[in-house]
């Protein structure tokens, strides 16, 4: 088995339900140890849409890496996620984060997420279950990824 995290989030549609049928889902062929609070954040990359819900969740699996992104890809598009334009609105979106201390670079998956350190929407709630996890290419915590951000973007924790 290995650690994994991995981020949700989703703008369309009963936001909060799309995150509870999400990890509903990814627990029939994965172990959720932790789940992140949910955050609403500000879009990103595209603005002029709907604000995003987020989560982080901490599982693991026996699944391969490819075998990992397979599965994410499958259950967003059974839970109803449609093609859409890069930053687009969606119903769904699952990424994964960290594969244990892995570092991937294929032409179908990177990982660690090769944006991970720039998103506050990723690194709060990954905080929050996982501040001392040590990022494998840099060497700092999630916590110190965290600190170093210059903008939280307009990151809320929900509830």
């Amino acid at each position: 088995m290995i650690r994994v995290f991995l981020g949700i989030g989703t703008n369309l549609g009963d936001r909060e339900r799309n995150l509870q049928e999400a990890c509903a889902a990814l627990s029939q062929r994965l172990e959720i140890l932790k789940e992140s609070s949910i955050y609403q954040t500000a879009p990103w990359g595209y603005l002029d849409q709907p604000a995003f819900l987020n989560q982080v969740i901490e599982a693991q699996t026996a699944l391969s890496s490819l075998n990992l992104l397979d599965f994410l890809k499958q259950t967003e598009k059974q839970l109803g996620r449609q093609a859409n334009f890069r930053y687009g609105p969606r119903l769904i979106d699952l990424d994964i984060l960290f594969y244990g201390n892995r570092i991937i670079q294929t032409p179908r998956l990177q990982v660690p997420h090769p944006r991970l350190m720039e998103r506050a929407f990723v690194l709060i709630p990954l905080a929050e279950i996982a501040p001392e996890f040590v990022h494998p290419q840099n060497k700092q915590t999630v916590a110190q990824l965290l600190a170093a951000l210059p903008d939280l973007g307009g990151v809320q924790k929900c509830g």
